[in-house]
């Protein structure tokens, strides 16, 4: 997922200044030199790149994608990469069409650091194919000041139809995401596949657009919110970090009737041409230092238990940020499964929601 906090597209070239005997010695042990990435913008830490290049004389070309669909098209055309890092529900879809590889785990011996709440995760239990890169919940942002603590307590999702607050909220423009806060409102399962639930979802969402009057965005919720343009948001719980650390006026809140727990992983795609060097390069990103790198500079949860621990502790960066520890094991809580046809039905749906606004 989010995982979609894009605000780069493209590609982008990133190469550290080895060269020569390097390249060589690179070349020989892993078959290749070059590491081909590809990943959400703004989701990497500010020195790992540079810093994976310079410790196993390689480089690294980055590209960019801001969609799981974007990046499964370009893998359904051919392009080959050497890792990816996609969404819970996409690998779910890339395992089931056979488009990954399964990894020899006896080269990424850092999988033994990874936190609990990343163990075990539905689309692929054992780790056959993946390991998690960053994780989260979707919740709940706003003003303290403006929002009364009790009313987010009280409606969880519901308070988006709170006519108290109109025009005083940001709403993530996805339908996933749109569709999940309201049948968790309603009280279903955001994997339902009940035609009646998801019509009373698709009337809850009209409500909202008809008497709350949503501003639909995307990565400018972050900005906006820290500015306090806005005094509610529905976000992902990485960019709620970042809000809380910048606005002090800002809390975060899960609601009590469930939200996503979403993870995103690096995955090594069938037609990878370098399986060798990819080990090595999830097996480095689950290091203390990069996963480190990675969660200071992102702010989204790192896949380190250490790490993890260390920056939410007492004399941690997000001591004080409720947003940035996932809420692990609560039975209302749901991971995305794959459900192309359900996936099909909401995004006709959320034609038909965006044009209603």
């Amino acid at each position: 997922m989010k995982k979609l906090i894009a605000l780069a597209l493209g590609t982008a070239v990133l190469l550290s200044g080895c060269g020569g005997s390097a390249d060589s010695d690179a070349a020989e042990k892993y078959g290749s030199a070059t590491l081909k990435l590809y990943n959400w913008g703004e989701y990497v830490g500010e020195n790992l790149i540079s810093d994976f290049e310079q410790e196993f004389g390689v480089k690294v070309i980055m590209e960019y994608f801001d969609s799981n669909e974007m990046m499964y098209t370009k893998l359904q055309a051919g392009d080959a990469y050497d890792v990816l890092i996609p969404s819970d529900y996409m690998i779910e879809r890339l395992i089931s069409e056979d488009m990954l590889q399964t990894l020899d785990l006896s080269n990424i011996p850092n999988i033994s650091n990874l936190a609990e709440g990343v163990k075990q995760l539905p689309y692929d239990p054992d780790n056959t194919y993946s390991v998690p890169y960053f994780w989260g919940n979707v919740g709940i942002v706003y003003n303290h000041n403006n929002v009364d603590p009790a009313d987010v307590e009280k409606q969880g999702y519901n308070l988006l139809l709170d006519t108290d607050y109109k025009g005083k909220l940001y709403v993530y423009d996805s339908e996933r995401d749109s569709f999940m806060m309201a049948l968790k409102a309603l009280g279903y399962s955001m994997n339902t596949q009940s035609e009646s639930e998801i019509e009373e979802a698709y009337n809850w969402l009209l409500q909202m657009n008809d008497t709350m009057d949503p501003a639909y965005v995307t990565d400018e919720v972050i900005d906006g919110m820290i500015n306090g343009n806005k005094d509610i948001a529905v976000v992902y719980s990485g960019d709620a970090t970042t809000i809380l650390a910048e606005n002090e006026d800002m809390s975060f809140f899960l609601p009590a009737e469930g939200t996503n727990l979403w993870s995103d992983a690096m995955v090594v795609p069938a037609n990878a041409e370098n399986p060798l060097l990819a080990h090595e390069f999830i097996n480095y990103v689950l290091t203390h230092d990069a996963s480190y790198d990675n969660s200071e500079t992102v702010g989204y949860s790192s896949s380190n238990q250490e790490v993890l621990d260390e920056m939410s502790g007492a004399d941690g960066i997000y001591a004080q940020n409720e947003a940035y520890l996932p809420r692990t094991e609560y039975a209302k809580d749901e991971v995305f499964e794959d459900n192309p046809v359900l996936k099909q039905k909401l995004a006709e749906l959320w034609i038909k929601v965006k044009a209603s606004h």
